[in-house]
């Protein structure tokens, strides 16, 4: 199976003895799961699918960041506690993921529950001499990391404008050594959720948080670490510098794969403004198969533009595959050499770096070879390759 990984820009083959650990950034629990979030985890379940279907173990962790100045800031406006906010949405996002007939994560570790490893952490960098205090806060230094920008490959100006545009950016606080430093612990004297800690009452740094959950949870190298592609820089790229300075191990991550954004009306969806389309009010008009189809029909690298007169045709697709797994077939009926054709093909594209829209392609070609030839062995396949997709086909 060939996939792209970031780091390195190319294609490369991945292998695996008999296991393989995942760990995707999730969610910040301040609202209801809108289509991005379901791009991204709809083709990590396409993944572990198809790594399941090979015969590997996918030891599956995805985080969920209840503790970042977005939640906080959210919680103040609500004046609910933020745990309670965190809380409630991450239960409305499970419903989500189940609803999307995702296969669930191994574990959904929260930031909030892991503090003092995160400490740990920090401290662990603090005596290596990679970071450094100032008052209550704490950074770690860039300079020091000489494959810093390896996976992102941004000039410095682009870094750090950023930067800039960060929640909670640090980039214009004049005490740092470099002002790409990465904040690990930032003193917090004012209301709001903080923890005692060596440097003072405070909170982590959002990179932090999944350097020290990863490393919990799935050791210190991972083989295949995902998220949005917004994520590369800074998120991910503050992840390896942490990661590998407090481990000694590289790489920390073999393969980084990141999906690319969905926009919607040519623009970028955006919380603050109010331009988002969510998961659960598609779901009232659409069944959960056509909106699989309609994400994963376009290649998971190019950006996804929404459209819902598009998601209205592809649930026409999504009622054809049913109605093709559902017909009468003859069970006499035989077409092996057909069906076999599609199925290299389907397998093909999963194979070539999650190929979604070519395999639904090939998904489509067989439920009309089902309709014309009315194999029952062509109707069983069609199954098979559809559950690949988390399609359920149901009527």
């Amino acid at each position: 199976m060939r996939l792209f990984n970031t780091l390195g820009a190319g294609l490369e083959e991945f292998t695996s003895s008999s296991e393989v650990s995942l760990y995707v950034c999730g969610v910040t629990p301040y609202d209801t799961t809108h289509v991005g979030h379901a791009r991204t985890y709809l083709v990590f379940d396409v993944l572990i699918r198809q790594l399941t279907n090979k015969g590997l173990k996918v030891h599956y962790v995805q985080n969920i960041t209840d503790v970042d100045d977005s939640i906080v800031a959210r919680a103040a406006q609500l004046n609910e506690p933020y745990d309670e906010l965190g809380g409630r949405y991450t239960g409305i996002y499970m419903e989500d993921v189940a609803a999307l007939g995702m296969i669930p994560a191994r574990a959904y570790p929260r930031a909030s529950e892991a503090i003092p490893e995160m400490q740990e952490l920090i401290r662990r960098l603090l005596a290596t001499g990679r970071a450094y205090r100032i008052g209550g806060d704490v950074f770690m230094s860039v300079a020091d990391v000489s494959t810093y920008g390896e996976l992102s490959r941004l000039d410095r100006a682009l870094m750090l404008d950023i930067e800039s545009q960060q929640d909670g950016s640090t980039v214009g606080d004049e005490r740092k050594k470099d002002p790409l430093d990465v904040l690990l612990w930032r003193r917090i004297d004012d209301a709001g959720p903080r923890w005692e800690s060596p440097w003072g009452p405070g909170r982590p740094g959002w990179h932090v948080e999944c350097s020290t959950l990863a490393i919990k949870h799935l050791g210190r190298q991972i083989d295949i670490h995902g998220g949005g592609g917004d994520l590369v820089f800074p998120h991910h790229e503050a992840e390896i510098a942490q990661s590998e300075a407090v481990t000694g191990l590289r790489p920390f991550v073999r393969f980084w794969v990141h999906v690319a954004m969905v926009h919607l009306g040519g623009q970028k969806m955006s919380k603050s403004d109010g331009h988002m389309v969510f998961v659960r009010d598609l779901l009232k008009g659409y069944p959960a198969d056509a909106l699989r189809l309609y994400l994963l029909s376009v290649h998971y690298r190019s950006v996804f533009d929404f459209d819902e007169q598009e998601l209205k045709s592809w649930a026409g697709v999504a009622s054809k595959l049913s109605k093709a797994a559902h017909s009468q077939a003859d069970r006499g009926r035989s077409d092996e050499m057909d069906s076999a054709s599609l199925q290299t093909r389907f397998d093909h594209a999963l194979d070539s770096d999650l190929d979604t829209p070519s395999a639904i392609d090939a998904l489509k070609e067989l439920a009309a070879h089902v309709g014309h030839s009315k194999s029952h062995r062509a109707q069983r396949l069609l199954r098979r390759l559809a559950a690949r997709l988390g399609l359920s086909l149901e009527v």
